[in-house]
């Protein structure tokens, strides 16, 4: 891991926001994306895991209310997180994370070994079916409807035994998942009353190995659980 760099962040712009300097496909690296979203914040963490900070500029949005210029000059698909790199503007939060780590210097978030690559892709393929199934729990039974999910991110840490990560060491994987199952647990714990890592002793350990790990403390929002919530309910429960 690069040495931690601590930052100030760059204010969060809206619909009356005129768009920052200096201009568009200048050839500085951005990366447009909101404080409060998980997706954008799998590549918060990769950018800092890699010490690109200063190479990879933040633009932060707020999601109800982006300004203009964005769809109609960087991302016709309006959507948040998206990367200006090279004249160009790449989205989709898993290929992005996965961009930043093949594109840019910094230690490398994918391992060598071909059995934990083809286990990392089985993860990655899994993770939308995770954030659905868990977020759409909300409205139903919850314990019931959400448990499956934990269940198979347990089984999942318990394949490799060389550290507490899913891959054994940190990796693009556990990047993938933290901002939700955090963001999930915070929920779950305080508006319904249901701790997903009870019986789950590799799920809380992981949690709270990831917590001590300050490139990823920092990317970390969201300290009101209400305010969580209704960040998933507007996006999937609408």
């Amino acid at each position: 891991m690069a040495s931690v760099v601590y930052e100030n962040l760059p204010p969060v712009l809206d619909s009356k926001s005129e768009q920052p300097p200096p201009p568009l496909f200048d050839g500085t690296t951005r990366l447009y994306m909101a404080y409060t979203c998980p997706f954008a914040q799998r590549v918060w963490i990769t950018r800092n895991y890699k010490g690109l900070q200063d190479e990879i500029k933040l633009v932060a949005f707020d999601l109800q209310d982006k300004p203009a210029w964005y769809k109609e000059k960087v991302y016709p698909s309006n959507k948040v997180p998206s990367l200006e790199h090279n004249g160009k503007i790449i989205g989709e939060s898993l290929d992005l994370i996965n961009y930043v780590d093949s594109n840019f210097e910094g230690p490398s978030l994918l391992p060598d070994d071909p059995e934990k690559r083809k286990f990392a892709e089985e993860l990655f393929s899994y993770s939308d079916t995770f954030i659905k199934d868990v977020s759409t729990s909300f409205k139903g039974d919850t314990a019931k409807e959400a448990g499956p999910a934990f269940d198979f991110l347990e089984k999942a840490l318990d394949k490799f035994d060389d550290g507490p990560f899913f891959l054994g060491q940190f990796s693009l994987v556990d990047i993938a998942y933290i901002p939700f199952v955090d963001g999930y647990q915070m929920i779950l714990s305080e508006g319904f009353k249901y701790d997903a890592t009870i019986g789950r002793p590799k799920l809380a350990a992981w949690i709270e190995e990831l917590n001590k790990m300050d490139v990823y403390k920092q990317t970390k929002y969201f300290k009101d659980p209400k305010q969580l919530f209704e960040y998933y309910r507007i996006r999937f429960l609408q």
